[in-house]
């Protein structure tokens, strides 16, 4: 075979799996600049069902398609050139694994003869990701003699980031030069009629949840009952209106999508079981559903319940997400069907507050007139970084979308904001690192063209700042909220602050960076919005639905951080304890 011949068998095996991913749903592609990738991107670029993102940096290219994934609810494909390039996929690679969001790798390889001679930017890249994808595939140099595979690889690529367990795929593909080629007038085998993907991989049927978990969450309606909702906790509204008929409080981290009525919501649930007497308080039964919160505090205090309170975890994703091992059952079902089927079986009058339902009720009330007033536009710490957070849930227009970093702004945003309908809550917390959160929110952002605001420190901010090259070109509307207190705010409340010499914290833990942000990000073409007033924060999360891309940078102290949020919990103690 000629080395065109060659090349055209490669276009074409690539314009095939272009077309599958298509046909299986796949719209978004990001690439990161390359020569090995060519057959690939020149497919990508082709095909008009898929749009194409070029970023620059491979680490921030994967967590773009991350957030393109997470936001979307559908795979998208990021494609790097052979060597590190590769390598750098693996931070995004290992957070998709761990959060459940489909993602397609498609490394470009050196064929066969080019390993293990030393040639330039040549490694071993089959199973480069280890046990963080749920499949891997190398098929090696594309050859017409198998092009009858080309299908069901490509739309396996799809299935395979499904199912019960979403996440990550990984498609080693190893190209030979000439790199340049069309396979228009080779014979390759056709798709399915009507634009059918090849293997129909829509979704899974849940296993119905035993009778003997329906009849015990069902047998204490309007009982000593609680739900613990997380990311992945299914239908909102089903689950409240279920709760509100069982007469069970929803403690609702933010990212549940549950934070969105006033009842049967508990939103304060860190400071509440901070409260002594309100840690007392003991239920029956927990019906635990998608991840857990961030909070230590609730998630000590659910390891701490007695054995003999029955924890009924639904993890649909088999993710077995029971850090304190105290589940009593695990179901890798359907939320909504169990709740249907609870629900369901109960008599029409099984309403009502109980004085349990009540005394969360009220709890709950007391904490948000503290928060409001200490937090609120005309509250003595409006500008705070518990506010800051606050505000940015509750002034991001409806239908947009807050990408959420990890350490102190995520658990600013689960412990002090207030419920509000018509937003989503997204953040990294599959392992919950600061890596790559700017280029999360660069791919969130693009998924649906909905307003985006990303909240972060400025540790994370400086981390990814190369995801802003050629950010001011993208057509999306972002919006980057920046809280700068000059290093890692969230060290501040662990004990090395306070039992260590100042120099010997700040050095290791403290970590003052020194950088005027600001600077940094007018250095990509960044529009840059100062922010020492809350009317000018108010103003800048109520313009997140503008087009374009804007920061804006709050500055805080780490130490009056701290003072904050203990003035916070104190004052939502003395107002629980009055009542």
């Amino acid at each position: 075979m000629s080395s065109q011949i060659a090349a055209d068998v490669q276009a074409a095996f690539c314009a095939v799996l272009a077309d599958e991913w298509a046909r299986a749903g796949v719209t978004e592609a990001v690439v990161a600049p390359g020569s090995r990738t060519t057959p690939l991107v020149l497919a990508l670029d082709a095909e008009q069902r898929i749009r194409v993102h070029v970023v620059l940096d491979e680490r921030s290219a994967g967590f773009v398609a991350l957030g393109l994934g997470q936001a979307a609810g559908r795979p998208a494909v990021v494609a790097t050139t052979s060597g590190t390039a590769s390598v750098e996929l693996h931070p995004a690679i290992v957070e998709a694994s761990y959060a459940g969001v489909p993602l397609i790798a498609a490394t470009a390889d050196r064929p066969p003869e080019l390993h293990q001679v030393a040639a330039p930017q040549t490694i071993d890249q089959e199973a480069l990701f280890g046990g963080a994808v749920r499949w891997t595939c190398s098929p090696g140099v594309a050859e017409l003699s198998s092009a009858g595979s080309w299908r069901s690889l490509a739309s396996r690529c799809v299935a395979e980031t499904g199912g019960r367990a979403p996440g990550p795929v990984h498609i080693n593909l190893a190209f030979r030069e000439p790199l340049v080629g069309s396979g228009d007038d080779l014979v390759i085998p056709s798709g399915r009629p009507s634009g059918a993907p090849w293997h129909d991989s829509a979704g899974w049927l849940a296993g119905a949840a035993p009778d003997v978990v329906v009849d015990l969450l069902r047998c204490h309606a309007g009982a000593r009952g609680l739900i613990v909702a997380g990311a992945g906790a299914g239908d909102a509204s089903s689950l409240l209106a279920a709760a509100d008929r069982l007469g069970w409080p929803v403690l609702a981290d933010p990212r549940s999508g549950c934070r969105t009525a006033e009842r049967p919501v508990i939103a304060a649930a860190d400071a509440l079981l901070r409260v002594p007497s309100v840690a007392g308080w003991r239920p029956d039964v927990v019906l635990r559903v998608g991840a857990p919160w961030s909070s230590k505090v609730v998630n000590q205090w659910l390891g701490a319940l007695p054995s003999d309170v029955p924890q009924v975890l639904v993890d649909p994703q088999q993710a077995w997400r029971d850090p304190e091992r105290t589940a009593s059952h695990v179901l890798a079902t359907d939320p909504e069907g169990l709740i249907s089927a609870v629900v369901g079986g109960l008599p029409a009058d099984s309403g009502g507050i109980s004085e349990w339902y009540g005394s969360w009720l009220a709890a709950e009330s007391a904490a948000r007139e503290v928060f409001e007033a200490h937090l609120g536009a005309s509250g003595p710490q409006s500008l705070s970084e518990p506010a800051v957070a606050r505000a940015a849930l509750a002034g991001l227009p409806d239908g947009g979308q807050l990408v959420v970093s990890s350490s102190m702004p995520i658990r600013d945003v689960e412990w002090y904001g207030a419920p509000r309908p018509g937003i989503r809550v997204l953040a990294n917390r599959g392992v919950n690192g600061i890596d790559g959160v700017l280029s999360t929110a660069i791919g969130v952002a693009l998924a649906h063209g909905r307003p985006t605001l990303a909240l972060m420190g400025d540790l994370a901010f400086v981390y990814d700042a190369g995801a802003m090259v050629w950010i001011a070109t993208r057509e999306v509307a972002l919006t980057v909220v920046v809280v700068d207190n000059d290093g890692g705010g969230i060290f501040s409340f662990l004990p090395q602050a306070s039992t260590l010499e100042s120099p010997v914290f700040e050095r290791y833990w403290g970590t003052p960076h020194g950088l005027d942000l600001g600077a940094l990000a007018r250095a990509y073409g960044v529009d840059v919005l100062p922010v020492t007033g809350r009317s000018q924060l108010d103003a800048l999360v109520s313009d997140a639905a503008k087009p374009g891309v804007r920061v804006g940078i709050v500055r805080s102290d780490r130490a009056a951080n701290v003072d904050t949020h203990d003035l916070l919990h104190a004052s939502v103690a003395a107002a629980v304890e009055g009542l």
